[in-house]
């Protein structure tokens, strides 16, 4: 099955026949902005943002036929003020804006779930998302009052990579605020990234952790010490969980994008989807690709089979790219609405539709 959730609901499409068809739709008119699939349980959550009405949460337990609310994780009254651009007035605790993401927890914790938000607050829940709670320690971090919005107005938390290893073991992904480590399920934490580098600060802060934009963190399940980061200043590859990065120079047509995709089995093999930055934001010339490297970032190959020629408008936020748990297939959704499968580790595209909403994620369950 694939979850696309969209600025106007959540919609699941099978294939049957050799055929891709819409199976069914869910929170129409709703603006979707995460999705998550439980393989633990097989339960599927689902993530709103209904602006003036706040923030939703949902699970189902029958694959989306069917939809419980939760409580949706709410920052305590003591988190007041951080300096990092809250949404906080006086003694009242800070607002949550968006569920950026959601993750489950090791096979060895059964019911946790992590949702990352803005304004950059990591939640944690250990019944399968019926209460929340703010892992304070990260939060309380001194370097978080260095944290600033990019695409947002505040800082946000996007990527949540748990070891598959060691359930204990989590990386973050920033917008802006760089990769945070912890070893122990969220109790400490370290800010590493070495390697990384942000061209839009001044040259003498440029190389400093804690001032990144790592637009997405990919893990390859198989080798989970190498962590693929498409950041806002390029394309880059750690071998070692993160501390230390290599920044990749030979990517083409562009380094620049948001979303990135690693193969579950092959850590050298990367998806991404190119496009031009900052003012633009636009695929470069035009023209919609998705590139590929095999060899760790030493190669890229371009693929457009079965992607519009042109002009073309089309980008793929941080979520909007995803690989079967097999690594057989890939899945792309758009800012304009198209949703496409790749065969072929991505050489080969269909599309499933042209006529969708914005799209903020796809996921293969």
């Amino acid at each position: 099955m694939l979850y696309v959730a969209s600025r106007k609901g959540l919609l699941s499409y099978e294939e049957r026949g050799g055929a891709w068809h819409l199976a069914a739709s869910a929170f129409v008119g709703e603006p979707v902005s995460a999705v998550l699939w439980d393989p633990r349980d097989s339960t599927l959550y689902a993530a709103l943002n209904l602006g003036h009405f706040g923030v939703k949460l949902h699970r189902s337990e029958d694959r989306g036929a069917s939809w419980r609310e939760l409580p949706a994780p709410a920052y305590p009254r003591q988190a007041e003020d951080s300096g990092a651009g809250d949404s906080s007035d006086g003694d009242k605790a800070p607002s949550l804006t968006l569920i950026w993401t959601l993750e489950t927890g090791g096979l060895a914790q059964p019911g946790r779930l992590w949702a990352g938000t803005i304004p950059g607050g990591l939640f944690r829940s250990d019944d399968r998302g019926e209460s929340w709670t703010l892992v304070e320690s990260l939060w309380d971090e001194p370097r978080r009052r260095d944290w600033f919005g990019g695409g947002y107005d505040e800082p946000g938390i996007h990527s949540i990579c748990v070891d598959p290893r060691d359930s204990d073991h989590l990386t973050l992904g920033v917008s802006c605020g760089g990769i945070w480590d912890s070893r122990d399920g969220g109790g400490s934490w370290r800010l590493v990234g070495e390697g990384l580098r942000s061209d839009y600060m001044p040259p003498d802060q440029a190389q400093d952790p804690g001032t990144q934009d790592p637009h997405r963190l990919a893990q390859c399940r198989a080798a989970p010490d190498v962590v693929w980061c498409q950041h806002h200043n390029g394309i880059f590859r750690s071998g070692d969980g993160g501390a230390r990065f290599t920044e990749i120079e030979s990517a083409r047509p562009s380094a620049f994008g948001f979303a990135v995709a690693v193969h579950p089995e092959a850590a050298d093999t990367a998806w991404f989807v190119p496009a031009v930055k900052d003012e633009c934001r636009v695929p470069v010339e035009q023209r919609f690709v998705v590139s590929r490297t095999r060899d760790g970032g030493a190669s890229f190959e371009v693929f457009d089979a079965g992607l519009p020629e042109g002009p073309c408008f089309d980008l793929v936020y941080r979520h909007g790219l995803d690989i079967t748990a097999d690594g057989a297939r890939l899945a792309m959704g758009s800012t304009t609405g198209n949703l496409w499968v790749g065969e072929q580790q991505g050489e080969r595209w269909t599309a499933l539709t042209s006529t969708l909403p914005p799209i903020s994620q796809v996921l293969w369950a």
